[in-house]
């Protein structure tokens, strides 16, 4: 795929400049870790540890509480499981960690890695999520997990109810999304009966995307002499992510786009647009195009959404078309490119947007279309990046050849529109 960030049109909008050199991470076990959790890293990707993983593996694996700032998609979950695994494999017992989480659904990818992070040891992990019959999650609980992973209104649930369940003998507990938790889900009232419920004598971690006044009255509780960490205070985007933009009509966004993914297939990605309707759009004309896609957005059901991201998690649909409010929160790896079909208002939404690729070490693409009304946008986004975007060229002659496909697919992409609004 050809690309330059020299072009005459160009530097006629924007000026050169280069992003900050980066030092080299280090390994995993150079952090600390044991050799076997080091190898488990590698067969899942995390080949070298993030910036929050740097900074919180050593407090963590010394004794320190710890509460870090940062973002989805950070590596912030194998910030917190390789310190718990290590100190597990090392002094086994059941019910040795409990991990909160705000969603089921980010209680179920949080399960994920924990499994795959422990695929060569026998340990036992359950979560405690609503939608599951509370029967068999009691049953579970009785062969003595030594890991939960949990939403806190079911975790209650079997405090209170599940006998025999007690968390008195617990080791570690983290707070996952913790402004999520108490800001926009406002579960405080069961954090409190939680806490009451906990050993005392157990390790903490918080991990939020930014500092509250609610999180900070939860850190003063939970919290015995944290170690402090932030890599969210400044926005970036990771070294490992190629981030372009294509200048184009705004009329032909359609046909850019079919030509974009058709460069890129076999890859699986994430489209972004600002509206319900435009995901649903795109999602139907992508369908008579022939393309495996799904579309993510908050007029869809709960288990409408639920398959959908199955269906992408597990490669069976290749394209995620969704809106930002329906895709906030979600932790998916193995993205390889996102596509901002348009541009984003914000700073900050675009910084969430191309970070769902190019996670824990890995590589990725992002492209954003920018058309005459959006220039001013992404000079501010590139403002707030400390870089310039490269732009990727396409010959407007290979674009137009998907034209007769693509008139086609809009006529039944609208008429779809018609018949469902």
């Amino acid at each position: 795929m050809a690309s330059s960030s020299g072009s005459p049109r160009r530097r006629s909008l924007l000026e050169g400049g280069k992003p900050a050199r980066k030092t080299p991470p280090s390994t995993f076990q150079d952090l600390g870790i044991d050799e076997l959790l080091s190898v488990a890293c590698t067969s899942l990707g995390y080949r070298t540890p993030t910036p929050i993983q740097e900074q919180a593996i050593p407090p963590a694996l010394a004794g320190r509480d710890l509460i870090a700032l940062a973002e989805t998609g950070s590596g912030k979950t194998v910030a917190y499981l390789l310190p718990i695994l290590h100190h597990l494999f090392d002094h086994p017992q059941p019910l040795h960690s409990l991990i909160l989480a705000p969603t089921r659904e980010l209680a179920l990818q949080i399960t994920k890695v924990v499994e795959g992070l422990v695929a060569a040891r026998s340990v036992l992990c359950v979560s405690l999520i609503g939608g599951v019959p509370r029967i068999l999650q009691a049953m579970a609980l009785g062969k003595k997990p030594h890991i939960i992973v949990a939403t806190p209104g079911r975790l209650v649930d079997h405090l209170e109810n599940t006998k025999g369940f007690s968390l008195r003998q617990l080791r570690y507990f983290v707070i996952d999304e913790a402004d999520r938790l108490l800001d926009d889900l406002d579960f405080g009232p069961e954090l409190s009966i939680i806490l009451k419920l906990l050993s005392p004598n157990r390790r903490t971690y918080l991990f939020s995307a930014t500092m509250s006044g609610k999180v900070e009255a939860l850190q003063r509780a939970a919290l015995s002499n944290p170690r402090r960490m932030s890599v969210s205070s400044k926005m970036q985007t990771v070294a490992t992510l190629l981030q372009s933009f294509l200048l184009i009509p705004h009329q032909h966004k359609d046909l850019y786009l079919a030509k974009l993914l058709d460069e890129l297939t076999g890859r699986n990605g994430i489209i972004f647009t600002r509206t319900i309707e435009e995901a649903q759009r795109l999602f139907f004309m992508l369908q008579r195009l022939g393309l495996s896609a799904v579309a993510l957005h908050g007029d869809l059901t709960q288990t409408a959404r639920e398959k959908a991201l199955d269906q992408f998690r597990s490669k069976s649909r290749r394209l995620l078309v969704a809106t930002d409010i329906a895709a906030r929160g979600l932790d998916i790896d193995s993205v390889d490119v996102v596509v901002n079909y348009d541009l984003p208002g914000d700073s900050r939404t675009y910084i969430h947007r191309v970070g769902r690729t190019a996670r824990a070490g890995k590589s990725g693409r992002a492209f954003s279309f920018v058309t005459q009304y959006d220039i001013e946008l992404l000079v501010r986004i590139e403002e707030t990046l400390g870089q310039k975007l490269e732009e990727h060229v396409v010959a407007k002659v290979e674009v137009m050849r998907h034209s007769l496909r693509v008139n086609d697919a809009q006529r039944v992409a609208a008429q779809k529109m018609k018949e469902l609004y």
